[in-house]
């Protein structure tokens, strides 16, 4: 699709005959070609702080540990987000669906802004760094706080996010199984890792939207025409690949949970040693010295902290204590600076308390020769080297938010009764696989289990 294209919704809403003068700022993306984002409201977004910090964060965490690849940033999502808003919105009004100038460029803010509660390095931190919390709310947060800065112009914006508009298929564009979230992660994850498993026929998927009913009312959604069907049978299957072979690949898994045990073991250091505190970042030191809970991120000291924290202040703080004087706190900074993860075993079962107890009287041990401590201090320390826990996911969540097939003689059905294969219906089983995490050395000796 041609996104300076008069004929769109867009160059419908900017054309001016009078006026030589360019309507769009251009972006150069390798993913999706020319954005072109409007010299309004979007464009202004886009250059405020709070946006312009998702440059700083990695869109794939620690992916790019293993995906080298990888480096792309929760910015360039953000804007290729809004990009395909920007087609699926062009594609619904050609289709018969009214859209207003004022629908139009908020679901493109809400598109451009439904990421900007990021943490640093994405998911890895996010339930570490604030317990009871997830990103969508300090999304929210930021965007009502943008919201007064710009006079009130976020209203709509906040609605569509927040799922309160009365034309609720803008909503399903910014969050449900077949957004425009989903649509860009996936084409640009893959595209950057070469996982060719995770390619996406986008621009057949938003060819093939349509809104539910048609004028797009109270009861509105978004459906696939039937011609897509297949390219969203892919869409699902791809999303189950990433997930498998990036974002729960083994060596990721073990990065988040060594990232993780850094922070925990910093937050106990830091309440009584001064020298970690100060080698510490202080947008970071604020979250490890208070206990921040979701309930309290509309504070304003919680904001202006959480929006000075990016990965940077992680990697800088991690090369400062991997020298410090802490020896568990260093050895921890070093694997992760260095690239020496923890190893992880996929279990065909959770462990029983019997054998868990197995392998924490063996790690238990190696602390003891590796660190010259007693065998109490070692007990202490067996929660940063030695973690239970288990992956999971579910590719298609028909029961919360099926995608919807319409039919030529304009009927619906969920696509996994549409669809002439049980491959569907498979995706819709949760699979979970247990796991134990565990420093490597201990592979040299007998295994416990």
């Amino acid at each position: 699709m041609n996104r300076n294209d008069s004929s769109t919704i867009d160059g419908a809403f900017h054309a001016n005959k009078d006026s030589m003068i360019p309507k769009f700022k251009i972006f150069a993306d390798p993913v999706h070609g020319f954005i072109s984002v409007p010299k309004d409201l979007i464009l202004s977004l886009l250059e405020t702080p709070e946006v312009q910090r998702l440059r700083r964060i990695r869109q794939m965490g620690l992916g790019n540990l293993v995906y080298p690849g990888g480096e792309h940033t929760r910015f360039s999502h953000a804007l290729g987000a809004m990009a395909l808003m920007q087609d699926a919105l062009n594609v619904l009004w050609e289709k018969g669906t009214p859209i207003s100038s004022e629908e139009y460029t908020a679901a493109l803010a809400a598109a451009l802004l439904h990421d900007v509660g990021h943490g640093p390095f994405s998911h890895t931190l996010e339930h570490v760094l604030i317990s009871e919390f997830e990103h969508e709310d300090m999304s929210r947060v930021l965007i009502k706080k943008l919201n007064t800065q710009y006079g009130g112009k976020l209203d709509l914006v906040l609605d569509i996010f927040e799922n309160t508009y009365s034309r609720p298929f803008f909503y399903k564009l910014v969050a449900s199984q077949l957004d425009m979230d989903r649509l860009d992660y996936l084409r640009r994850d893959s595209f950057f890792t070469g996982v060719a498993e995770g390619v996406v026929g986008v621009d057949r998927i938003i060819k093939t939207l349509r809104v539910h009913p048609l004028a797009g009312g109270s009861s509105s959604g978004i459906a696939i025409e039937h011609k897509g069907a297949y390219a969203v049978e892919n869409f699902l299957f791809a999303r189950r690949s990433m997930y498998w072979q990036v974002y729960l690949h083994k060596t990721v898994l073990a990065g988040d949970r060594l990232l993780s045990t850094i922070i925990e073991r910093a937050r106990i250091l830091a309440k009584h040693n001064e020298q970690i505190r100060d080698t510490c970042s202080p947008a970071l030191l604020f979250f490890l010295i208070h206990d921040i809970k979701g309930t309290d991120i509309e504070e304003p000291d919680v904001i202006q902290a959480y929006c000075e924290l990016d990965d940077s202040d992680i990697t800088y703080t991690l090369k400062s204590w991997s020298t410090g004087p802490d020896p568990v706190l260093a050895d921890l900074c070093q694997r992760f600076t260095n690239r020496s993860f923890f190893r992880i075993r996929f279990l065909e079962n959770p462990l029983q308390e019997e054998e868990r107890a197995k392998w924490r009287h063996r790690v238990e041990k190696w602390i003891v020769s590796s660190f010259s401590v007693s065998h109490a201090e070692a007990s202490e320390l067996v929660e940063h080297y030695l973690f239970f826990s288990v992956a999971q996911h579910v590719s298609y969540e028909h029961d919360n938010d099926p995608i919807n097939v319409i039919h030529h003689d304009e009927t619906i059905s969920e696509l996994s009764t549409t669809t002439d294969t049980g491959a569907i219906t498979a995706l819709t089983h949760r699979v979970v696989k247990p796991y134990v995490c565990y420093p490597k050395e201990l592979d040299y000796s007998h295994s416990p289990v």
